[in-house]
């Protein structure tokens, strides 16, 4: 793996992939140092732009909704932005229940803010946050008419894993989370679509203040006091150990078969478990061992991209986004792909690894490649077309291999590649330097780069 290659593998894991321009940037500092800059995102301005977008599309959802795509594509945060992916995939929320967004911006400013700190911190913000509240019914859970919904999500998917806790544990955390609830701050609502700000509210009245055994824990344990122990388990530890190396490192089975299948890389897991506990549950230390391990740099194109990471590669790829209007018309592809970012698939979240593939997601991911990478004018394909008219006349293997440097697949099969060079031979050596030959010599770059983006191997991360 050269040093570009391994540069662009942490971008494309630890933000959402880099543009040629910031990866020049990128490689002249030591890798540690990217991993520093990424950890510690206080580091660079954060939304230099937030007050014109909402000047132009008001501070409810349009404006949130346009800050957080151009968040992903150009802030100097971008593990900051990748975290609040990472809890949403864990953390499934869904805002078609209800039809509120604002409520979900609200609960990804948490993960914004909360997704690099401590576990235990932000187990307890999420119990409080009153999208989760009302997704999984906890206004509902009241001292004389129990609602589990919560207290077991929290035990299955959330922090610990099947098998890692019983009935009785379940209805302890369901009585510790009573009187939990939440409030609606209608007055605050103005003529743009913002919906419903909501916030955290305790009624304590309908709060079970028994005495309560948890996890081989007794006493009168309310929510916190729940979270507190929870985040003490090595169960926990391993979990989400498991979840960020299923995120960040290597697809992984999904989470309901993690009882019955160990993980692929053990020591991987013992290593961010050690972390866990070495940090007192510290996810930015944990993160810090991930992205400097021989597992992670090792484990380039081991996951299939995720539709998300798709459009964000490519957008990065052309650079084409204006600030007030960000024109992610591809964006509105990722339903067809079978990802829709604030309305999860299931509380489990999306799928894993192949199972973002089937016939009809496949041709939705191939002709939004070749939709984006339609015009040469953008800004980040003219720079493309730029470099190559310096390098002289080119000839077919050449060019494929600058389009596969540019657009960065998987190492390419002998079938892919064959592919590739015949429609390269088709036209034979290019000097891009020819003024008098632009317009056939774009079509041509184009139609490489289009087909480079559409090879099986262009699916992997």
């Amino acid at each position: 793996m050269t040093d570009r290659a391994l540069y662009a593998h942490l971008m494309r894991r630890a933000g959402f992939g880099a543009s040629i321009e910031e990866l020049d940037a990128l490689t002249k500092k030591p890798y540690e140092e990217v991993v520093e800059d990424l950890l510690n995102p206080e580091r660079f301005p954060d939304d230099e732009n937030r007050d014109i977008i909402y000047r132009f599309h008001g501070d409810g959802t349009r404006g949130y909704g346009r800050l957080w795509w151009h968040r992903m594509l150009s802030s100097k945060r971008p593990l900051e932005q990748r975290m609040f992916v990472f809890w949403h995939y864990v953390f499934a929320t869904g805002s078609s229940k209800g039809n509120n967004q604002y409520p979900m911006f609200q609960q990804f400013e948490k993960f914004r803010k909360h997704g690099m700190g401590d576990l235990r911190t932000l187990l307890v913000e999420l119990s409080r946050d009153p999208m989760m509240i009302f997704w999984l019914d906890n206004n509902e859970n009241l001292k004389d008419e129990l609602n589990e919904n919560y207290g077991r999500e929290l035990l299955e998917l959330f922090s610990m894993g099947v098998g890692n806790y019983t009935e009785d544990d379940v209805k302890a955390a369901a009585q510790a989370f009573t009187g939990w609830t939440f409030e609606q701050h209608m007055l605050e609502i103005s003529s743009r679509d913002q919906g419903y700000p909501a916030a955290f509210r305790f009624d304590s009245r309908n709060h079970n203040y028994e005495m309560k055994t948890f996890l081989g824990e007794t006493g009168r344990f309310n929510g916190e006091d729940v979270v507190d122990i929870i985040a003490r388990q090595p169960a926990t530890a391993r979990f989400i150990a498991r979840q960020m190396y299923a995120f960040f490192v290597a697809d992984e089975p999904a989470v309901a078969a993690w009882n019955e299948i160990p993980p692929s890389n053990p020591e991987a897991i013992d290593a961010l478990v050690k972390a866990y506990f070495a940090s007192n549950g510290s996810i930015k230390e944990m993160l810090r061992v991930l992205f400097n391990s021989d597992f992670f740099k090792n484990a380039q194109f081991a996951r299939v991209k995720m539709p998300l990471d798709l459009i964000m590669n490519l957008q990065k790829l052309v650079g084409d986004a204006s600030l007030i209007d960000p024109g992610f018309g591809a964006k509105n592809t990722m339903g067809g792909m079978g990802q829709s970012i604030g309305n999860p698939q299931t509380v489990e979240g999306w799928p894993r690894g192949v199972g973002w593939i089937d016939g009809g997601t496949l041709n939705t991911r191939v002709n939004t490649a070749v939709e984006m990478l339609d015009d040469i004018n953008k800004p980040g394909l003219a720079q493309i077309y730029s470099r190559l008219a310096k390098m002289g006349p080119l000839s077919p293997r050449q060019l494929v291999d600058k389009c596969i440097e540019y657009i960065g697949p998987a190492p390419l099969g002998e079938a892919t590649l064959r592919g590739l060079m015949r429609h390269a031979e088709a036209r034979g050596t290019v000097d891009f330097s020819d003024e008098s030959k632009r317009q056939q010599n774009g079509d041509h770059l184009l139609k490489m780069l289009q087909l480079t983006a559409a090879t099986r191997e262009y699916q992997l991360s």
